[in-house]
């Protein structure tokens, strides 16, 4: 299910994070989904518990699960009103990425294109935006 690049520059628990999100955001992993205990995964992957733990509340932190004392992590529901904060991240990452894509002169049909392909859960798009 985590798949980590040992020998990657990105570091062990900022993979597990970036990996957790995407799964979460392509609902395989479900709103109050129980996710594995600290102990189970870090034996799963034979990486330190400590990296996990890390992940985990870095995870919780953006919003994306929480913990319930002696119960463990769970996936949190999306909700638009109580992520505020990483709402207007995304959005001001976004909105660079789009002006960097419009000063390469990428046309906004294609970028309206690519949201339409995000919305319908689709993983490719070429590059006419077809």
């Amino acid at each position: 299910m985590f798949n980590l690049d040992l020998k990657s520059r990105i570091p062990i628990y900022e993979q597990l994070t970036q990996k957790v999100k995407q799964l979460i955001i392509q609902d395989v992993l479900r709103p109050d989904e129980k996710l594995p205990s600290v102990r189970s995964l870090a034996q799963e992957l034979t990486i330190n518990p400590n990296t996990i733990q890390k992940a985990y509340r870095e995870l919780e932190r953006e919003g994306y699960i929480y913990s319930l004392p002696g119960k463990g992590s769970f996936v949190d529901e999306m909700k638009t009103g109580t992520n505020h904060e990483r709402i207007k991240e995304l959005s001001d990452d976004l909105e660079k990425i789009i002006r960097e894509l419009l000063k390469m002169d990428v046309p906004k049909d294609y970028l309206k294109n690519l949201v339409e392909h995000a919305d319908q859960g689709k993983e490719d798009i070429n590059e006419t935006g077809n």
